[in-house]
């Protein structure tokens, strides 16, 4: 007699690994933005090691560094199309 065919279980997806090291929108050097996530105080900065330029901002807890840093470029846009 023959045996009975068992189900497989699908392969365990992958996590996407997301940078922690960014461009900075000031002096366009890649790799220089760091963001420092505070989770306690609920307070994140990101910071460019050449020109010292720097962003906080408050977070959650589901907020990655990605979302610092997109933050960041938001509030450059936001600031650069009041001016005009």
């Amino acid at each position: 007699m023959g045996k009975r065919k068992s189900r497989a279980n699908p392969p365990p997806k992958k996590k996407l690994k997301l940078d922690k090291c960014f461009t900075c929108p000031f002096c366009n050097h890649p790799g220089t933005v760091k963001c420092k996530m505070d989770k306690k105080l609920m307070i994140s900065e990101a910071f460019c090691y050449i020109c010292e330029e720097s962003y906080s901002t408050t977070i959650h807890g589901l907020s990655e560094p990605i979302d610092v840093y997109s933050e960041w470029i938001d509030e450059c846009e936001r600031a650069n199309n009041f001016e005009d």
